[in-house]
């Protein structure tokens, strides 16, 4: 067994597998892959292997058209030919037209990454699958590339290959403890020896947090029983003369595949059941859970109704073994938080079918610091400290219950909520707040008219669009007030503060006391990595010199990762989170600094404390420090107030805005307004698959500041030519918003991809950003939306449709 090496790879499923494959593809064979018993002797060998297309998002599409691609080519290897079923087909059912809507959705999503879905009718459906009754069938998604494959050979191909290119395996080889050493390197010890290497890659499945306690980790993923049974033969499968579409039904929470002349019947019931979270039996290999096909009674009672063929069907085996969840259903794909040269590919329900995707895009994560497609949805920093065993627990049961049924537009399930609060969030909830989930924190999305409403899911604007309008009014006429929970705030102090700043962001960053500046952060490909803004305190009472960077309260890992990782030896910096400590109150509209101004001493004119403005103060009693920026478009104030004295601020803000018809505003009616004035969102319209001049922010890069990360990537970008340009465009719709991931046509080819899409109620527009293509980033320029299955006319117009001189909040 080697004793050094580039990487270890721990574990020897799909995840472990592919990740070592995919990295001798891009160039790392000095690679090693240990596993605890023989390959595939976890999750992947009871797989039931299905192998889709769909997607809720473009990355994960396309992860999973890559490894169908993979596949095929693995399947047709003359040497090692593997069992794949390519190209059966698939569909998903829909018994409302709410679902159908979505369905629409990903298909024209889909389309911008070449993906084909079909939408067909409930006649359709039956036609395709004769075995299935098309009663109160609305119709479903058609997937023609949807198969299954042979999980253990796959892996052995896999593996195969990654031999073949000079990795090692190393089989019954159980890891039994980690070590990180002062240089970040990591030594891996084996029962069979130690082995020092440069990066370490947790691919445990379900056995994830005993690697990760040896990281001194803990991961947000949970594992739930699934149980699936094999019928006897079907007669009217063996006269078909073809193979069976693979079906998912929502409606009776169940999926089914052919296996020989039978079914392979799987059952997300609702009475389901954990696994493993009191630990796991070191001897639980190549095992199962005990059957209980009384669980799934209530949706075999529906499969029964959708499948007629099976009341009259033998069950040949049950097979009842663990699959892995995390808190939001995907999978955790990346570095691992808070550690050096750690990685992971973990949380995999859906492993087979997605797993050649995982390796691909975790190996050039890796290899090259990031991967072709914005990984966002997949990293393992999304989720923050509040990701615990319980938290954990509870999503992966509501996941497991509505496996087939997707998530609509600004639908949030109640599971483990509230997870995150402030002082505030029960305030708010009796002032009639409907709360968001960010990060976590409870945000108040809208303040409701009525206790009892409660809008409709749906891919339309809801019944609270009036609600967000009035919202909009009141804070354009007068003033708002809104709490933005979860901002992630880093303090940063040290002689070396403003040069290290100026080293990571691209733009010229402000190093006046008092002052605020906006800027950009790069990956080492010159593409957009972060978005943050940079305060400068001076020193006072409540402390010393320094800046305070702030950013999205998603980024809160993200970020601190980033900055801790780029600090220089040596080099005078510090870091530390206020995110958890601080909240800021968001004062709005024309009437704002009369607002401030009734409760804090100090002069608020615009003369003595001008746009991007901070000062520390009291807001009545309650210290706070205030800046001068804006996410609406209208004067506006920052409060950052510590969370002790949160309720205070509130009610001295309250007080003081009687006189001027102060109201409360959400997370909505700041999505409306910052569409209006063209500031982007990180990680919808600000990923890392394009630079800052094809996302519109040539502004804010200064290449002749001296060296920044990304800086020499980003002159031979420059010099090459954008491959798409962000835009500003006005949809001739409306009833429903552009959705992300949306396709922008002319003719029959895709020519843009939205990122994201609101009403402008200040405008009057249907708002949407989205990245086109070069030649049709000019004002005027046409293309069709395919909105939800509908085409409809988007025409480019300038950035800023509202107050596009910016005269309005500098009040």
């Amino acid at each position: 067994m080697k004793s050094r090496t580039k990487v270890v790879v721990i574990g020897g499923g799909i995840a472990g597998c592919s990740t070592l494959y995919h990295l001798t593809q891009e160039g790392w064979s000095d690679a090693v892959l240990v596993e605890r018993n023989e390959l595939t002797s976890g999750t992947t060998w009871h797989s039931a292997a299905q192998v889709t297309n769909f997607g809720t998002n473009q990355t994960m599409i396309g992860l999973k058209s890559r490894s169908i691609s993979l596949y095929k080519e693995l399947s047709e290897d003359p040497d090692y030919p593997i069992n794949y079923h390519h190209g059966d087909g698939g569909i998903r059912l829909a018994n409302t037209e709410a679902q159908m809507q979505g369905y629409r959705h990903f298909a024209s999503m889909a389309r911008g990454v070449d993906v084909h879905f079909e939408i067909i009718s409930a006649e359709e459906c039956g036609r395709r699958h004769p075995l299935i009754s098309t009663d109160n069938l609305v119709g479903g998604l058609w997937d023609p590339l949807d198969g299954d494959i042979d999980p253990a050979q796959l892996c052995q191909a896999l593996a195969r290959r990654a031999r073949k290119a000079g990795a090692e395996v190393y089989r019954n080889t159980p890891v039994t403890a980690l070590t990180q050493h002062k240089d970040n390197t990591w030594t891996v010890h084996t029962e069979h020896g130690d082995i020092d290497c440069g990066i370490v890659v947790n691919a445990c499945g379900y056995r994830v947090n005993e690697v990760g306690a040896m990281m001194g980790v803990h991961h947000p993923v949970a594992s739930m029983e699934h149980q699936y049974f094999l019928t006897e033969d079907i007669p009217a499968i063996k006269e078909a003369g073809r193979r069976m579409p693979l079906i998912r039904c929502p409606i009776s929470d169940y999926y089914c595949r052919q296996e020989k002349n039978g079914l392979l019947i799987g059952f997300y019931e609702q009475d389901c059941k954990t696994w493993g979270m009191d630990g796991i039996d070191p001897d639980f290999v190549n095992a199962l859970c005990p059957d209980d096909l009384e669980r799934v009674m209530d949706v075999l009672e529906g499969a029964f109704d959708r499948m007629p063929a099976l009341r009259e069907t033998g069950i040949r085996a049950v097979v009842n073994g663990p699959i892995t969840y995390t808190i939001d259903g995907a999978p955790l794909i990346g570095p691992v938080p808070g550690k050096r040269n750690a990685f992971c590919a973990i949380g995999l329900r859906a492993g087979l079918g997605e797993g050649g995707g995982h390796g691909w895009l975790l190996a050039q994560m890796i290899v090259h610091g990031e991967a072709c497609y914005d990984t966002w949805c997949l990293d393992p920093r999304r989720f923050a400290a509040h990701a615990n065993a319980e938290l954990t627990a509870l999503k992966a049961v509501e996941d497991y219950q509505n496996e087939f049924r997707f998530h609509f537009p600004h639908e949030h399930r109640p599971a483990g909520r509230p997870a995150k609060t402030t002082p505030l969030t029960p305030v708010l909830a009796a002032e009639g707040a409907e709360f968001t989930v960010v990060n976590g924190w409870e945000r108040v999305d809208y303040i409701k008219p009525s206790p009892g409403f409660h809008p409709s899911l749906t891919f339309n604007f809801d019944e609270a669009f009036d609600v967000v309008a009035a919202e909009v009014k009141n804070l354009q006429e007068n003033a708002g007030l809104c709490e933005v929970s979860g901002f992630n705030r880093i303090e940063i102090t040290g002689a070396d503060r403003h040069s290290f700043l100026d080293r990571m962001f691209c733009g010229t960053v402000t190093r006046r006391a008092g002052r605020v500046g906006l800027g950009y952060l790069l990956n080492c490909h010159g593409m957009v990595k972060g978005e943050a803004t940079v305060a400068n305190l001076p020193a006072s009472d409540r402390g010393p010199e320094r800046v305070w960077y702030g950013s999205a309260a998603a980024s809160e890992l993200h970020d601190m990762d980033w900055l801790s990782q780029h600090i220089r030896a040596g080099e005078n910096v510090q870091l530390r989170s206020l995110t958890n400590d601080q909240t800021i109150l968001v004062l709005a509209g024309p009437r704002a600094r009369d607002v401030l101004s009734a409760c804090a001493r100090g002069g608020w004119s615009r003369e003595a404390f001008p746009w991007l403005s901070v000062r520390e103060c009291f807001i009545g009693i309650a210290p706070a420090t205030v800046m001068g920026v804006s996410f609406s478009g209208e004067l506006a104030y920052e409060i950052h107030v510590p969370n002790a004295s949160l309720y205070a601020a509130y009610l001295a803000l309250r007080k003081a805005g009687e006189a001027v018809g102060l109201k409360l505003f959400g997370a909505r009616a700041v999505e409306s307004m910052r569409m209006e004035k063209g500031f982007l969102h990180w990680k919808t319209d600000l990923i890392t698959e394009f630079d800052p001049y094809e996302t519109g922010l040539g502004r804010f890069v200064t290449l002749d500041k001296g060296g920044f990360i990304g800086r020499q990537a980003l002159l031979k970008r420059r010099a090459e030519g954008p491959r798409k340009k962000l835009v500003t465009l006005k949809i001739a719709a409306s009833h429903a918003p552009a959705h992300g991931g949306a396709s922008l046509m002319q003719k029959d080819k895709v020519v843009g991809t939205i990122t994201s899409g609101d009403w402008g109620h200040r405008v009057g527009m249907n708002l949407a950003y989205a990245f086109v293509e070069p030649e049709l980033a000019t004002v005027d320029s046409s293309m069709q939306l395919d909105l939800c299955g509908d085409l409809f006319t988007a025409t480019v117009i300038a950035p800023s449709p509202y107050d596009p001189g910016f005269d309005r909040l500098r009040g």
